[in-house]
């Protein structure tokens, strides 16, 4: 297969209202740019009619899009990676199936292009989502600013292009929580921003759930810095030495007072307090721990079911990234 100048990279999970109009105006979109390119959707365990409705755009394109189902719902980053093994394009370009950040912005992203950057990160203008995520998603792009050397404004918003040699680098992280923004931050050595207009989300609500978000954002600190760790260490050493001041007081008064009855109840919340911030250390400790088990491991990240390409469908295949 010919080589091509832009590969379009869409994770999909339960998007079957959107593919139908996102393929349209995204279709048209390419098409304006005069560039040659391809589009990937990467079906990561949909339940809903999105891998029928992905093998009719692959049947009724003209060699263009090619869809790859994976086995079962590996998560966003995880089916980016995967597209990222198949793609014939100079540069990568990632994009959401929700049309959050409409398909019309990427002219933007090929601007920074033109101007020779390796790789173009983008943030939302203007949020379209609620207070909650809005606010929260400004607080942890802070303290990811704060705890690694990753400097973007906007880690979530996922229209991105990347040249190939940074997706070959990425590829070959062995990481299986990997956030590929971030980790191509750090193989980047032209970066630029843009920003995107941010329209509400076309269909139901977001397939991010509070708990996947927490959970990312574990990812996210955990693996691109030792800064918790430190933190908490350093933390640690104020309250032992802030302990034992206590200590050497209530040693003084049961000495000079005698025997006290009073402020039982005010040791007893110190005392909660410590081991709240002990068991804090080693959720946190765990986390670490659990990283490097899973990479000792050595299992696949994710297994492809199959590939979707132009006039037929390839045969289940096993391959899979490690």
């Amino acid at each position: 297969m010919k080589p091509v100048f832009l590969s379009v990279v869409i994770p999909v999970y339960n998007e079957e209202t959107n593919l139908p109009p996102l393929h349209a105006r995204l279709t048209s979109v390419l098409n304006k740019t005069g560039r040659s390119y391809e589009i990937i959707f990467v079906n990561d365990g949909s339940a809903d009619r999105t891998s029928s409705l992905l093998k009719d755009l692959v049947a009724q394109g003209d060699g263009v899009v090619r869809a790859i189902e994976l086995s079962q719902n590996y998560g966003q980053h995880m089916a980016i990676m995967a597209g990222f093994e198949h793609i014939r394009g100079t540069f990568a370009l990632t994009l959401d199936a929700d049309m959050q950040t409409p398909p019309e912005e990427i002219s933007k992203v090929l601007a920074k292009i033109d101007e020779g950057h390796d790789y173009v990160g983008t943030y939302r203008l203007r949020r379209q989502d609620n207070f909650f995520r809005t606010y929260i998603s400004w607080v942890v792009n802070r303290m990811r600013s704060f705890v690694t050397n990753v400097s973007m404004r906007d880690h979530g918003c996922m229209l991105r292009a990347y040249h190939h040699t940074i997706v070959e680098n990425v590829l070959r992280s062995r990481d299986r929580s990997t956030l590929v923004p971030v980790l191509a931050y750090t193989y980047a050595k032209n970066f630029t921003e843009v920003g995107m207009r941010h329209a509400s989300r076309e269909g139901d609500a977001s397939k991010y759930t509070l708990y996947k978000l927490a959970r990312m954002n574990f990812d996210l600190f955990t693996g691109f810095s030792l800064v918790p760790l430190q933190l908490f260490t350093f933390t640690g050493l104020v309250v032992s030495f802030l302990s034992s001041l206590l200590v050497a007081y209530l040693l003084v008064r049961r000495f000079v007072l005698g025997a006290e009855a009073e402020g039982v109840f005010t040791l007893f919340a110190i005392l909660f307090f410590l081991l709240s911030f002990v068991i804090t250390g080693i959720g946190m400790l765990g986390e670490y721990v659990g990283r490097t088990y899973q990479l000792l491991q050595d299992r696949p990240r994710y297994l492809i079911r199959k590939i979707w390409e132009k006039e037929a469908s390839k045969p289940l295949r096993r391959r899979a990234s490690k």
